[in-house]
């Protein structure tokens, strides 16, 4: 069997060396003291990831697996939505030019031919008028004396 004991620490109850409460009150207080900054390692060992990966002792297994399970299932259905709203960008798409591009076609060149009708018109009654003005000048015409 085994047996504890406790043993106490020295250094934990021994007076710790600093300033004594008169020595405080000289002591000068600015924001700007050099003491006061702290020059941190920049040169980390371990990386986000490391951390999170350390931060899951905190967290309780059957809560992990909880969370796991949603986060999967999450990615389970904005995975399939991606794919999905893919696909169907790509059949509208495609369904778009397959049948858009012939129509829009036909339809300019429809306009055109209606354009070119109605200049033809506009030409023909524009010699209409001119051939039945000259006709009507002549036949009223006098002769001169």
């Amino acid at each position: 069997m085994v047996k504890l004991e406790e043993v106490p620490d020295d250094e934990l109850n021994a007076p710790q060396p600093g300033p004594t409460k008169e020595e405080e009150d000289e002591w000068d207080t600015d924001d700007e003291s050099e003491t006061s900054d702290v020059d941190y390692d920049d040169n980390f060992d371990e990386s986000l990831l490391d951390r999170v990966a350390a931060l899951q002792d905190i967290i309780p297994p059957t809560y992990r697996k909880n969370l796991q399970s949603v986060a999967s299932t999450g990615y389970s259905w904005a995975s399939n939505a991606l794919s999905f709203s893919g696909k169907t960008l790509w059949v509208v798409s495609t369904s778009a030019l397959l049948l858009g591009v012939p129509w829009a076609l036909a339809f300019s060149e429809e306009q055109q031919v209606q354009e070119m009708e109605r200049e033809m018109r506009m030409q023909q009654s524009a010699n209409e008028l001119l051939t039945q003005g000259a006709g009507a000048g002549q036949t009223g015409a006098r002769p001169a004396l």
